[in-house]
């Protein structure tokens, strides 16, 4: 059993670090350049067609309102993100991609859909039925833990 572990748990540490690795490389080498693996993940987290607001999207990415706001604020002034009023209450700013955000956006779900396609390619069919078994347990784990930590 303690194998097992030693083996699940270089697998997860690597998986995680390998896949944070390959996505900033692929995004260092593509047309997106000026942009981060966390304004990547900040734009995807606004939508494609979607006007939201920060607190929505703050939660959504797990950090405060102002970390949130330096992030906006860099992609504003990078061209990604625009700022509008709600025409609702004029109070209430929402955040929504701009043509360039858009762009960057589909290229992001392009390489997200190029890596799901490799992996389902590599695997026989009771073999990725088990896999999205198991990594719906870890999924689960995962968002359990979230909760307990208030995330």
């Amino acid at each position: 059993m303690e194998q097992k572990y030693e083996v699940l748990n270089h697998i997860l540490v690597h998986l995680f670090n390998d896949i944070m690795k390959v996505e900033e490389k692929a995004l260092a080498q593509g047309p997106f350049k000026e942009l981060t693996i966390t304004d990547m993940h900040t734009i995807e987290a606004i939508g494609f067609n979607t006007s939201r607001n920060m607190s929505s999207i703050a939660k959504d990415l797990s950090i405060t309102v102002g970390t949130l706001t330096i992030a906006i604020n860099h992609l504003v002034k990078k061209g990604f993100v625009q700022r509008i009023r709600s025409s609702k209450d004029r109070r209430v700013v929402l955040v929504s991609l701009t043509l360039k955000g858009k762009k960057a956006f589909r290229h992001h779900i392009e390489f997200h859909d190029r890596m799901v396609k490799e992996i389902m390619g590599q695997l026989e069919s009771d073999e990725l039925d088990v896999l999205i078994k198991a990594l719906g347990k870890v999924d689960d784990f995962f968002g359990n833990e979230k909760g307990k930590l208030g995330l």
